[in-house]
């Protein structure tokens, strides 16, 4: 499994076609709150294993933080890997922008995985497109 920058508007899809299975098939969320205003300033992530897209998430900055946002998994690749991979790119290209923090909202469930790489809860749980979230940093 490798994961790559996105270059092209082809990675681009390949990106959004992993979102599009997990959140928005597999989680419900509507697609209008999937695919938002923010994309086009993002730096987006796809994994691939033999040439076939199963993992993405995308990096900006917000408030001087590097913040990782929709990172997800194909279900048949979760707990190989995969995910931290897709993190380790993330945090490779926060610390190229010389940022000393990344925040990111965690689904409630997949806090565990995040404490696993060294991010601490940082704030009540809340609701984000109908999933129980907490936001979580960690210095890089």
């Amino acid at each position: 499994m490798k994961v790559i920058t996105v270059q092209n508007v082809r990675e681009r899809e390949d990106a959004y076609t992993v979102r599009k299975k997990v959140f928005v098939e597999e989680q419900r969320v509507p697609l209008d709150l999937e695919i938002d205003e923010h994309e086009e300033e993002a730096v987006h992530f796809v994994l691939y294993d033999e040439g076939k897209p199963c993992g993405a998430g995308r990096f900006r900055t917000k408030d001087g933080l590097g913040k990782a946002e929709r990172i997800c998994i194909l279900p048949e690749y979760r707990g190989k890997g995969a995910g931290r991979l897709i993190m380790e790119a993330v945090e490779a290209q926060a610390r190229e922008q010389q940022l000393t923090a990344l925040k990111l909202d965690a689904q409630v469930h997949a806090i565990p995985f995040y404490e696993r790489l060294g991010y601490e809860i940082i704030s009540d749980e809340f609701m984000d497109a109908g999933i129980p979230h907490k936001s979580m940093k960690k210095t890089l």
